[in-house]
C-alpha cells in the first residue's frame, strides 16, 4: 500500500494575453507542454497537475498558486542565468522563496520543498 494521497490538483487556470509567449515561459521554468491550440496551452507539473493558460483579459495580480522546486537555490541561480531576473530569495518559518514575472507580469512564486513521503 502507498503513501502517496489518493488526491491532487488537477487543473489550474491562468487568463494571459499571449498564450504562445506564456507557454514558452512556463516551459523555460520546468513545465512540459501537452496541448496547444489557439484557446489553449496546457501544461503539464509534477504529478499530473495541469496549467491551463487561457487567452483573455490580463491582470497582474501573482498568480493564484506557487511552486515548489527541489532545489530553490540552483533553482534561483539557473534562472539568473538565463535572464529571468528571479527576486531575491526569502526566507520564512516554512519556505524559501523567491518570485519571477510572467510574460503578463504575473508575480510566479517559488517555493522550497516540504513534501512528505511519497508524491
Amino acid at each position: 500500500m502507498s503513501d502517496r494521497p489518493p488526491v491532487w490538483i488537477g487543473h489550474a487556470v491562468l487568463t494571459v494575453g499571449d498564450v504562445d509567449q506564456s507557454a514558452a515561459f512556463f516551459r523555460q521554468v520546468g513545465m512540459r507542454e501537452v496541448e496547444r491550440n489557439s484557446h489553449v496551452a496546457v501544461m503539464e507539473l509534477r504529478g499530473g497537475t495541469h496549467l491551463v493558460l487561457v487567452p483573455g483579459a490580463v491582470t497582474t495580480d501573482d498568480a493564484p498558486f506557487d511552486l515548489m522546486v527541489e532545489d530553490l537555490n540552483a533553482t534561483h541561480q539557473q534562472f539568473t542565468d538565463e535572464g529571468l531576473d528571479p527576486s531575491p530569495i526569502s526566507h520564512d518559518r516554512i519556505h524559501d522563496s523567491f518570485v519571477v514575472r510572467d510574460p503578463d507580469g504575473h508575480g510566479v512564486t517559488f517555493s522550497s520543498s516540504h513534501v512528505v513521503g511519497e508524491v
